[in-house]
């Protein structure tokens, strides 16, 4: 497969600025796309990775957590590219809340975490998908979670309730949409080499990270935005509808 199977294409990438999203815009640039360079608050952050793939993209910033944020994105990500070949819902928050909180906190956490890591990207796909029927198709891939599978943490119920979601919506697209050329894959990641997951194994050491991942590591970042660019090649039509799972291991369908 050629080191450029996507050039030419505009692919807007959720949560970009940093971390997963920052390694799946460097490693979409390598194979040629032109990624759009989606960013919250972090304007230098989007700026540094757009000079790091030598301003082959663009930037374009949104609040997610704002209902209107994710239609807002979109507009503009239709102005700075015009045609938009792929979709990447990367962006997402994980917060903590215990059954014990009171009754404003516990809704707020549930309503924050739905608004950034479902709602925002169900409202991306509908754009999408309406853009992509017009233009005979386009690529969806939604970030989701080993967390959405199997279940998560007492504290982070809310987490892993919006990646579960994220799942079944990927699937619904895939089923709906793909007589309509649209390819629609989720990615499960376990634990990856994050911020998130430093401050983890500083507070509670690698051990406890990894006691339940057979091969002993985390994923590092760049192996998941290898994965990202490959659902996203021309030539894989057929892993419409897959989720695919990037845990070590720890979770087993």
């Amino acid at each position: 497969m050629s080191a450029k199977s996507l050039a030419g294409q505009h692919v807007l990438v959720t949560g970009a600025s940093g971390g997963i999203g920052a390694a799946i815009v460097e490693r979409l640039a390598k194979e040629g796309a032109r990624p759009i360079i989606h960013y919250g608050r972090d304007r230098a952050a989007a700026e540094a990775l757009l000079a790091r793939i030598s301003g082959n993209g663009r930037i374009v910033q949104a609040d997610l957590s704002n209902t209107d944020g994710a239609f807002e994105l979109w507009r503009k990500a239709e102005v700075e590219a015009g045609r938009i070949h792929a979709l990447v819902n990367n962006a997402g928050i994980r917060t903590e809340v215990s059954i014990d909180a009171g009754c404003d906190a516990w809704r707020d956490a549930w309503r924050q975490e739905f608004q950034v890591n479902f709602f925002a990207a169900a409202d991306l796909c509908k754009e999408a998908l309406r853009h992509f029927k017009a233009h005979a198709g386009g690529r969806i891939v939604n970030m989701a979670s080993r967390a959405g599978q199997r279940g998560y943490a007492a504290d982070a119920m809310p987490y892993g309730a919006t990646k579960a979601a994220l799942i079944n919506l990927t699937k619904s697209i895939a089923r709906s949409f793909g007589g309509d050329g649209v390819v629609a894959v989720a990615i499960a990641p376990g634990w990856v080499k994050t911020e998130m997951a430093e401050d983890f194994v500083a507070k509670f050491g690698k051990q406890a990270a990894v006691a339940d991942i057979p091969i002993g590591e985390m994923a590092d970042v760049s192996e998941i935005a290898e994965l990202v660019a490959f659902a996203l090649r021309p030539s894989q039509r057929s892993l419409n509808g897959a989720t695919l799972d990037v845990n070590g291991g720890s979770y087993i369908r």
